[in-house]
C-alpha cells in the first residue's frame, strides 16, 4: 500500500500489469490489503467477499458473505464500484494518476 495525496492506494501486479486501486472496500471501508486476486483479475474483499475488477473497478459480486447475512450487509450500503487509478510504469517508476 502507498499513499498518494493523502489517499491510500493498493498497487497490484497481476499477469504482468500494474494496477492501482483504492485501499478500502467501498462497502464498509474495510482494508483490502489482505484480499485475494482471482485468475480473471478481480480483487476479492477479505471481509464480505465483494469482488471488483482490477481494470475498471466494476462490481462482479456484492457482499455474498456470510451466507444469508451478506444480503442484509449489502443493503446497508448500495453497490459501489472500487475506485481505480490510471497507472504508468516508466524506467522502473510507477506513476499513479489521481483525481
Amino acid at each position: 500500500m502507498v499513499e498518494v495525496d493523502g489517499i491510500p492506494v493498493l498497487l497490484i501486479r497481476h499477469r504482468g500489469e500494474v494496477f492501482a486501486v483504492a485501499a478500502r472496500c467501498p462497502h464498509m471501508g474495510a482494508p483490502l490489503k489482505s484480499g485475494r486476486i482471482t485468475e480473471d483479475g478481480y480483487l476479492v474483499c477479505p471481509w464480505h467477499r465483494s469482488a471488483f475488477s482490477l481494470r475498471t473497478g466494476d462490481v462482479a459480486q456484492w457482499t455474498p458473505w456470510p451466507p444469508g447475512v451478506g444480503k442484509v450487509l449489502g443493503a446497508l450500503r448500495r453497490e459501489h464500484a472500487l475506485p481505480v487509478y490510471p497507472v504508468q510504469v516508466d524506467k522502473g517508476r510507477i506513476w499513479i494518476g489521481m483525481p
